[in-house]
């Protein structure tokens, strides 16, 4: 079983719950429609890479996210995320009608910094994804359709969530195809201020 870390310490998730649709600016981007309800995805505890692939398959697409981790009743803790894709084969699903799955749960399409442990999360919350030293992503809790916490009572409304579980929130405008070779360095800031930072070279 992978891990991830926070606060010094190795904690292994169950399992990853993911938010699609949750930033307008991203839903046009990819030509899609705003849900009436919130789009919830899972990925397996497989998920989680320490390395950042260009290539699965077909090529990736990233997606950079504010990631919270659960543990007795509450978010505790918060990360940036990749969300690695497989946009073309997304697309032949979403066509179809067909789960996301095979396109955002394969081996290696989870990739997290350390978690930090967080009192309270507001509005100020924020994330930025810079690749090769040029600002791609970058968008804050302000922005999300739903709220974190609205996030976390919808998942709790259908499935049990264990101690460690991670959830990802969605991902901003920006998003694009992973090149091998690029540097990508990704923040989680508080009114401007780095909170935590990652990076990751892309093979």
């Amino acid at each position: 079983m992978n891990s991830v870390k926070v606060a010094n310490s190795n904690i292994t998730p169950s399992k990853i719950i993911c938010v699609g649709r949750n930033y307008v600016e991203h839903i046009s981007e990819l030509g899609n429609e705003v849900p009436d309800n919130m789009v919830l995805f899972i990925k397996p505890n497989a998920a989680i890479s320490e390395q950042l692939q260009s290539y699965h398959q077909e090529v990736l697409h990233y997606e950079a996210e504010l990631c919270f981790m659960y543990q007795q009743g509450e978010f505790c803790a918060v990360a940036i995320g990749l969300d690695l894709t497989k946009r073309a084969l997304q697309s032949q699903l979403k066509i179809k009608g067909l789960p996301w799955e095979r396109a955002k749960a394969f081996t290696g399409s989870a990739l997290f910094s350390d978690f930090i442990t967080l009192n309270s999360i507001d509005d100020d919350l924020s994330l930025a994804l810079y690749i090769n030293g040029e600002c791609r992503q970058s968008g804050s809790v302000a922005m999300m359709l739903h709220s974190p916490q609205a996030i976390l009572n919808e998942i709790q409304s259908f499935i049990a969530l264990e101690d460690g579980d991670i959830v990802m929130t969605g991902t901003p405008a920006g998003v694009g195809e992973v090149i091998a070779g690029d540097t990508f360095e990704a923040q989680v800031l508080h009114q401007n201020k780095v909170l935590v930072t990652k990076q990751w070279q892309a093979t």
